[in-house]
């Protein structure tokens, strides 16, 4: 697997997740863009799998310290582990943020649910390329059946992605839900963010 060397002070060293460009001591196997990398340390231990963009200026995002591949079965693995520590926390189960990027082990994947609907929005490269096997996971774990792709946040054009909003399986709907006890019209295909400050709501 291809992958990088990290300098004696990077953060990962320290328990962050990201790499920056300026923290890269050496790169070895010709790792392609989007790709999936190992990280090592100036003693070539192993401290885990990233995805890779040399186009950004954060280079490396760890999604696990060990050797791993992203195919579907993986991200099941991590949607599930989503939700059942969202189902301990409480949360409404018709009403929140499914997946939130890193701290659930996806580096730029959001998922949120209104209703019977999920957005999905997708701010790496490396999650972009994989959009289809990631939309198969959502529908396979959760049993959507309206999956919509707001993939129109600014912090995509950092990593190289054009700006695109989209129906990936169903059809769009707009949904009226009470949250904090008003009532909202939720348009997720046209409103801001991915149709609501979801990831604002307690």
């Amino acid at each position: 697997m291809a992958g990088i060397v990290v300098k004696p002070r990077a953060r990962i060293l320290h328990g962050h997740d990201w790499v920056f460009s300026s923290e890269v001591l050496k790169v070895f196997g010709q790792p392609a863009n989007g790709g999936v990398i190992s990280i090592k340390d100036g003693k070539d231990r192993m401290l885990g799998s990233a995805i890779w963009n040399s186009k950004s200026q954060i280079v490396a995002r760890r999604f696990s310290h060990r050797r791993q591949d992203l195919d579907t079965d993986f991200f099941k693995r991590r949607i599930e582990q989503a939700v059942e520590y969202r189902a301990h926390r409480g949360v409404n189960p018709r009403l929140h943020r499914v997946v939130w990027s890193e701290s659930d082990g996806l580096p730029g994947v959001i998922l949120d649910r209104y209703g019977e609907e999920f957005v999905l929005q997708l701010t790496t490269l490396a999650m972009d390329q994989r959009k289809q096997s990631i939309a198969d996971a959502i529908c396979e774990t959760l049993g959507a059946k309206i999956l919509i792709e707001r993939d129109d946040a600014v912090v995509r054009r950092a990593e190289g992605l054009e700006l695109v909003s989209a129906v990936l399986r169903g059809f769009a709907i707009e949904t009226d839900l009470e949250i904090c006890g008003v009532k909202f019209r939720i348009d997720p295909l046209r409103a801001q963010k991915t149709g609501f400050y979801l990831d604002q709501v307690p």
